[in-house]
Formats: structure tokens, sequence, C-alpha cells
């Protein structure tokens, strides 16, 4: 990784507020670099810049988010998705590990690499995106759902495999160098042309510390012997993973490479990933990267034939058919609570869901549900403020709002029933009480 950070005149993308702000963040980093290499002052000048470059990355999301909000940006959700994971995810897991190794050497590389890769791209990319001047490069990102259960399943291969548990750094890795790698990827093909790779990175530390260990190689550097070894490995990891996801097609391993960082960044920035994951496994580094542009369209169906126009209309509309279920709104910034919601309540309810009030306003007035569950702990704009919102609007006022809670003591309930919800239930519940309190709801509305 280079030393310093070179501003040039293509990170302007001409509003001027947000220009301002990718300079001074620049800046931090690159005197994060700098107290990198003085090794007597290295831990508390990092503990101090770190928390400088947090302070100006969410004051700089902010202020992009009300930009991007005021000229109506048609990628503003998109782009605040990724200010999310990197703010709620990947910021507190790399802190995480610089305290855990009281900021290693290894732990700073990995925060600066991660931390500047990512302010490159995104400030190239998603930034002028916002201008017209350039693509988003996770247009064609798998639905949230479909990425929670690819990373569930990689969470479970690398213990299998390795067994290690592995925390998530990062839902849309960027292609950011977080050390040295080895960058290996596989091209599947089918009879009918279609083509998918897959391209997993394993940080150096990571191959000494689990194919190393495995065949007993004392080596401090990673050799011909373990890159070979991690080869075999990765294909038993890709080919665990292809069995997670059946298609009706037949698809052939074509060709592999180990490619280098600059080699894969080209194929990243060329072909637009579906999946693009970077975790921590405790023993170093691992990414991976999933480009299959097919899956996206394979997604629906084919296009209409004048031949078959009628049942494939009849088809389409007994798919969408309307149902009697009763509709359940899901308000909760937390993504992890909401999915788990719409697990358990999905088969009996129709569910949606919303990550803020303001969200949680448009869905209702688009879509009227039965009943809201509604977090009482939200950032910004919290559930009280929202049930404030609601009944202040004749047309939604009615809607009754169960509150979600984390918090159960006397004082924390009693704010809660000041509010005069429909119920409150706490999120500590066995989810199996929570789902039986709701059917108990619904009930007794009936009666």
């Amino acid at each position: 990784m280079q030393n310093q950070l070179i501003w040039e005149d293509r990170f302007n993308i001409g509003v001027d507020i947000i220009d301002k702000e990718h300079k001074k963040l620049f800046r931090i980093i690159n005197r994060l670099f700098s107290a990198n290499g003085q090794k007597s002052k290295s831990q508390w000048a990092c503990q101090e810049g770190i928390k400088y470059f947090k302070d100006h990355a969410m004051k700089h999301f902010a202020e992009e988010e009300v930009y991007m909000a005021s000229i109506g940006y048609e990628g503003f959700e998109t782009h605040r998705r990724l200010h999310n994971n990197f703010r709620q995810r990947t910021l507190p897991a790399l802190e995480r590990e610089l305290e855990q190794t009281g900021y290693s050497p290894d732990s700073v590389s990995h925060f600066l690499g991660v931390c500047a890769g990512w302010l490159i791209g995104h400030t190239l990319t998603e930034d002028r995106a916002i201008i017209g001047e350039s693509m988003s490069k996770w247009e064609t990102i798998l639905p949230e759902e479909e990425q929670i259960a690819m990373r569930q399943i990689i969470i479970q291969l690398l213990y299998d495999m390795f067994r290690l548990e592995p925390q998530v750094i990062s839902e849309h890795y960027g292609g950011e160098k977080f050390g040295n790698g080895i960058y290996y990827r596989l091209v599947y093909a089918s009879e009918q042309g279609k083509e998918w790779e897959m391209i997993l990175i394993f940080e150096e530390e990571l191959i000494l510390n689990t194919v190393g260990k495995m065949m007993n190689d004392p080596s401090k550097e990673v050799n011909v012997m373990m890159v070979n070894a991690t080869r075999y490995s990765a294909r038993q990891f890709a080919d665990r993973l292809r069995e997670h996801f059946p298609s009706k097609e037949t698809y052939e391993l074509k060709s592999e490479n180990l490619l280098t960082h600059e080699q894969f960044q080209k194929v990243f920035e060329d072909r637009n990933p579906q999946c693009s994951l970077l975790f921590n496994t405790g023993a170093g580094y691992f990414a991976y990267c999933f480009i299959a542009p097919h899956i996206i369209s394979d997604g629906m169906e084919g296009f209409i034939k004048t031949e078959t126009a009628m049942s494939d209309i009849k088809k389409y509309l007994n798919k969408e058919g309307k149902t009697d279920k009763k509709k359940i709104l899901v308000v909760d910034d937390s993504n992890v609570m909401c999915h788990a919601m719409n697990e358990l309540l999905g088969e009996a309810y129709e569910i949606s869901m919303a990550h803020s009030g303001l969200a949680a306003i448009r869905t209702i007035v688009l879509n009227r549900p039965d009943l809201i569950l509604l977090d009482y702990e939200m950032p910004v704009c919290d559930g009280k403020q929202v049930l404030e919102m609601i009944r202040s609007d004749k047309d939604i006022a009615d809607i009754p709002v169960i509150f979600l809670t984390g918090k159960v003591d006397k004082q924390s309930i009693k704010n809660v029933l000041a509010l005069k919800p429909a119920g409150y239930l706490s999120k500590t519940l066995n989810p199996l009480d929570i789902k039986k309190n709701i059917d108990e709801y619904f009930k007794k509305l009936q009666k």
C-alpha cells in the first residue's frame, strides 16, 4: 500500500460541500499513514486519528445524504446502503480488531488499506454517479435476502473447513487491498454459453495460519506448496458453495487463474459483482466475490410472446394475486432485526420493511398496513417521533402500533406506555412468543 494518498482533480465532483469533505478525509488518512511509521507514538496517534476520521466520515455521509435527497437522486437508497454498511459494520469491525490486537502493525495496515481503498473507490464511482458521470457498480447486487443467505453459507463453510469463526467486515467489498494476498479466480460455463465466476482472496497470513499449519510447514512466508494446497482447498470451497445454489443448467469449470491485485481490480471494475464480501477470520482476512450478471435476469420471467401471451399473463397474475394475509410493517434500523421478523412472520402475514422513520411514512402511504411493529430506539428519528408523525396525519392515525424495544427496565417501559401504543414487545422475547403475541392481537380484533 502506498504511504500517501495523492489528491487528483478527477476526485472533484463539482459539489463544494462534498469535495471539501473528501479532501479532508484524504488528509486524515495521510496523517494516519505517517503516524503508523512512528512506533513511539503510533498507538496514541492512531487512536486519535481514527476517531477524527470516523467523526468526519459520519459528518460527510450525513451531508451527502441530505444533498442527494435535495436533488432527488435516483440512486439515493443504494448509496445510503453503502454508507450504512461502512459506518455500521466496516468501521466498528476495524476498530474492534485494532483494540483486540493492541494496534498491531497488521491491524493498522488492515484499517488503512480498507478505509483508503474504500474512500478512493467510493469517490470515483458512487460519488461521481450522483452527478451522472459514472454508473454505480452496485446496481446489479443480489437482493438483500440472498446476500444474507450467501454470507451465512460462507461463514459456515469457513468454519467447517478451517474451524474459523469469521466476522463480516463489509457486505460491499470494493476490491480494497487489505494486505498481501492470493487472488484465486474460478470461471464456470454452461452448455448454453452462460458464465459465472468466483474470486476467492486469501490474505497470506490466513494461508500460513490454516493451510500452512495443516501441512505442518514452519515457513514464515507463503510458498509454492502452500499456494497449490490453497488452490485445491478453494476448489473444494467453491464446489460446496455451488451445492447451495442449484441451477437447471450444468456448469463446468472453464478456467482458473491466480491474479495480481491489479488484475483483480480490473476484473472487478469491468464486471460488477453480484456479491462481494470481506471477512476477518481471526487468522487473517478473506474476501469472496461472485460475478454472474445473468442471475439477476434469470430471476425474471422471459419476454411475453404473442403465442403464449395469455397464459404468461395468467401465470403472472396468479403469482402476483391478492392475498388475505394481514399486512405488517416492520420499522427498524437493523437489517438483521427486520429480516428476523420477516422470517418469523412472513408465512402468516404479508411483511414489508422500513429502516427509518421517513421510509416508514412512505411505505404506510403506498401500502397501508394493518399493524406497525416499530423499533423504539432508532437513531435520528426514534420510535416516539415516528408515532407522533403517524398520529398527526388523520388518514393513517388509526393504524395500530406495537413498539419493539430492547430495554425492559421499569422507566423505559413507562416511557413506552405513556405514548399509548397498541402494545409493546421486548426484542429479548423468544421469537415464538413474539409471533404468539401478534397472532393473539389479531384474534382479539376479530371478536
